[in-house]
């Protein structure tokens, strides 16, 4: 199997049939035109001297560009390594370094960080930029190069490694998430039978390429299926959805709020919608609810991981008995049970499956053709997480007599905001920047919009003071935008075990009493 391979079926079988749909440019590109593109990029990387296994980075929003690199690695033998855009460049050094791409190709609205970054790292031979104020670098290599079929292909797929995803970046912890031909074909089976695509399907992919999402993007393609990419607004969401049919997307909590939330909403029409997945945070249960009131189709629940692409499914079915019928509402609090070609257990800390009676927990561990190889250059990292073929995900969970399975904590204490994930040590470390900080502990707490939002617990230094403001600027000045805390509360001292270790379960639990925590 070689990913790489999916245009080429489609330009044979349908070349003049819409591949993809970019909204942000208003270009539409077909099949055949698509994997044109595809191959020429193929042969241009390998003609600038990259060879197999080697990296190409790419910071860049969504695009057809961005769609084609992605194919051409897998064509070509080489492995894209995607960068989250919203990183400052001292953070994406860091990611560049565990990398070490010889390539990087890179958006023309990225073009000052990108000059940044190349002060910064020496392992990149070749940079390569694109778009309409860009230098024409990227166009060019693809102009020049050739439009035969790569000679490479035809030896690649299966174990060969694809893609590399980030899970982190900012803490010196570079966790990049390898993943092969294989592991994304199998989480692409996964979604088609929990999604149930069709023929006739239109996905709209309403993340960022440089998170696990891209796979179901990926996949749709792989069913001759049109893919429309946006990159995230409301009202841009409802009008796609009517523009192009679009038949099918994965929504967070915050996402499917604001499209409600949309003036007008009930004029659009929407009657081409066949299913939405939602997953990436927290889902109330009165969300879901509103969701399935104000879109005419049904709704599942992917809970997953960028180390194993999607691991369990809440079914449509499950939903609709939840809702209309009063059968286990209480599953609507579940992430569903284990994917086709997913075994999920739920075991102590021996690694002893945990009782099936909905209250003992344990934690997610994983067995799955869809999982990751490894951390990439991290042997120390994989050997944590994966354990005689199964990965430990560090969530910890319950599951009852049917195999359902509740999240319950995040071991590593993860704040997902707006389907970000956002660790708190990342926050902790930036505010600790402040000259009058003591310690710090940082938590998610509710938040209707986004799920989760960020608060910091702050212990201030004697005789110092700080205000909210100073705290939340603090970091900010050293984080991404969204990973900074909406809320500052300073306190005399942190709860604590008797080893020293911050008790969080402590600080979580008057904010989430009234509240569902879930995936």
């Amino acid at each position: 199997m070689n990913i790489g391979m999916i245009p080429a079926k489609w330009a044979k079988q349908t070349p003049n049939a819409e591949a993809i749909v970019d909204s942000t440019t208003d270009k539409r590109i077909n099949f055949a035109d698509f994997d044109q593109h595809v191959r020429k990029l193929a042969n241009g990387l390998r003609g600038l001297g990259l060879e197999k296994g080697d990296r190409v980075g790419v910071l860049s929003q969504n695009s057809i560009e961005y769609a084609a690199l992605y194919f051409a690695c897998g064509r070509s033998g080489l492995v894209a390594q995607p960068m989250n855009w919203r990183l400052s460049a001292p953070e994406l050094k860091k990611i560049t370094e565990n990398g070490e791409p010889r390539a990087y190709i890179f958006q023309d609205k990225y073009s000052e960080v990108a000059t940044e970054l190349q002060g910064m790292v020496d392992s990149v031979d070749h940079w390569l930029q694109y778009g309409p104020s860009g230098d024409g670098s990227y166009e060019d290599l693809v102009a020049a190069a050739s439009d035969e079929e790569p000679k490479w292909s035809s030896q690649l797929g299966t174990d060969d490694p694809l893609f590399i995803l980030y899970t982190g970046g900012t803490t010196g912890e570079s966790k990049g998430a390898l993943h092969t031909h294989k592991s994304v074909y199998f989480g692409m089976l996964n979604q088609t039978v929990a999604e149930r695509i069709v023929p006739t399907d239109v996905y709209m992919l309403t993340g960022q390429m440089f998170h696990i999402p891209v796979v179901l993007a990926v996949n749709y393609l792989a069913h001759g299926c049109p893919l429309v990419l946006m990159n995230f607004d409301a009202k841009l969401a409802m009008d796609l959805i009517q523009q192009e049919r679009v038949s099918a997307f994965l929504g967070v909590t915050t996402m499917l709020n604001w499209m409600m939330a949309v003036p007008g909403f009930e004029n659009y029409d929407i009657q081409s919608l066949r299913n939405i997945q939602y997953g990436g945070g927290p889902m109330p249960s009165r969300v879901i609810k509103e969701a399935m009131d104000h879109f005419p189709c049904t709704l599942i629940q992917g809970y997953g991981q960028t180390e194993g692409t999607t691991m369990t499914f809440l079914s449509q079915e499950d939903h609709i008995r939840a809702i209309r019928d009063d059968y286990h509402p209480e599953r609507l609090k579940a992430c569903g049970r284990e994917g086709f070609v997913t075994s999920v257990r739920i075991v102590d800390e021996k690694g002893a499956d945990v009782p099936r009676d909905g209250k003992t927990p344990g934690e997610i561990i994983v067995k799955s053709e869809a999982n990751m190889v490894g951390y990439f250059r991290r042997p120390d990292l994989t050997a944590e997480t994966i354990k005689d073929g199964w990965m430990w995900t560090g969530d910890i969970a319950t599951w009852d007599e049917d195999r359902y399975v509740f999240i319950v904590d995040r071991a590593k204490d993860m704040i997902i905001s707006g389907g970000e994930n956002i660790y708190s040590v990342q926050v902790e470390e930036a505010i600790s920047r402040h000259p009058a900080v003591l310690e710090t502990a940082v938590i998610g707490i509710p938040d209707d919009e986004w799920g989760e939002s960020v608060m910091a617990y702050v212990v201030l230094k004697p005789d110092m003071e700080a205000t909210s403001e100073e705290i939340i600027e603090t970091a900010k000045a050293n984080l991404a935008s969204y990973q900074k805390p909406k809320r500052v509360e300073f306190v005399d001292e942190l709860p604590k075990a008797p080893t020293g270790k911050i008790l969080k379960r402590v600080l979580r639990a008057p904010h989430w009493a009234d509240e569902e925590r879930q995936v």
